[in-house]
């Protein structure tokens, strides 16, 4: 009885493991090895892109040229506007006055780099004073057109205008005596070596110096006055004078005299011809020397 319960309970534990072998080999199925794992769990591969061409652009590729040779394509030829080609020639016009101008202030200074400067400063002051008178004179301009301006009767103010005009022009055609301060200048020309021409540079000196009624003994100078040599003496107008030249001239001293004794001036060159000259200034000088009124042949006046 032993013996069989023995195998009976053999036989029993038999089957239960080999049951249990064969649900296990039902819930796992055959063994899988790390690598089918491996492949299950990363993506499908991707293929690998062809490799670009290293240096070249889509652009370069479609036009066959270079960066450098579409720069220089783009810059030349150069491609000039209207408006372009306009500004260049004013601005070559500018430039050429511009030279030209410089050109000519470097010849007109190149004649005073010599001088003294003692002649210098004379030069200088006798520019100021230019410059003032003409100051003066437009600033008088500018008084007598506020008056024609502001005035209640205009009409009477220029009849008062319009006659002490009269006079100014009577004086400086030489048909009014005229008086006020001004020089005396005698020439002695013992030696006769003194012309016709030295006598006009006189003139033309002291009117450019502010000269306003001139006369050379007893002649009237106004402005057809017109001077030549006759024999020892000069002829004024056709009136002959000898020396001593004597030239009464109205105007302001300060102006006239420093006109006349400027280097290479009017005195300079006198003496020169061994002639003397005197130079005298005064509160009055009278120029009474008149000429009589020429009535013109053709001119009239156009207010008529």
């Amino acid at each position: 009885m032993s013996n069989e319960n023995a195998n009976e309970n053999a036989n029993e534990n038999a089957n239960e493991n080999a049951n249990e072998n064969a649900n296990e080999d039902e819930t796992t199925g055959p063994p899988q090895t790390s690598e089918h794992r491996l492949r299950r769990e990363l993506p499908e591969e991707v293929p690998a892109a062809a490799p670009e061409t290293s240096g070249t652009t889509d652009d370069e590729q479609a036009t066959g040229l270079t960066g450098r040779q579409r720069l220089v394509q783009g810059l030349w030829p150069p491609r000039v506007t209207r408006a372009q080609l306009i500004v260049a020639v004013l601005l070559f016009g500018l430039g050429f006055g511009l030279a030209v101008q410089v050109a000519s202030n470097s010849d007109g200074s190149s004649a005073l780099r010599g001088a003294r400067q003692e002649d210098l400063v004379r030069i200088l002051d006798e520019l100021d004073d230019r410059t003032q008178r003409l100051q003066d004179e437009k600033q008088g301009l500018e008084d007598q057109r506020a008056e024609l301006e502001n005035s209640s009767d205009r009409a009477e103010e220029a009849r008062k205008q319009t006659a002490e005009k009269e006079k100014q022009l009577g004086i400086l055609a030489g048909t009014v005596a005229a008086e006020g301060p001004g020089i005396t200048m005698t020439i002695q020309d013992t030696k006769g070596t003194v012309q016709a021409d030295m006598l006009l540079d006189a003139i033309q000196e002291l009117r450019a110096a502010g000269a306003e009624a001139i006369e050379v003994n007893g002649v009237r100078v106004v402005a057809g006055t017109y001077l030549a040599d006759a024999g020892k003496g000069v002829s004024v107008d056709g009136n002959k004078i000898t020396q001593p030249y004597r030239f009464k001239v109205i105007g302001k001293p300060q102006d006239l005299e420093p006109a006349l004794n400027i280097p290479g001036g009017v005195v300079q060159t006198l003496e020169k011809e061994q002639a003397t000259v005197t130079v005298e200034r005064s509160t009055k000088i009278i120029v009474d020397a008149l000429r009589a009124a020429k009535r013109p042949d053709y001119a009239r006046s156009s207010s008529q």
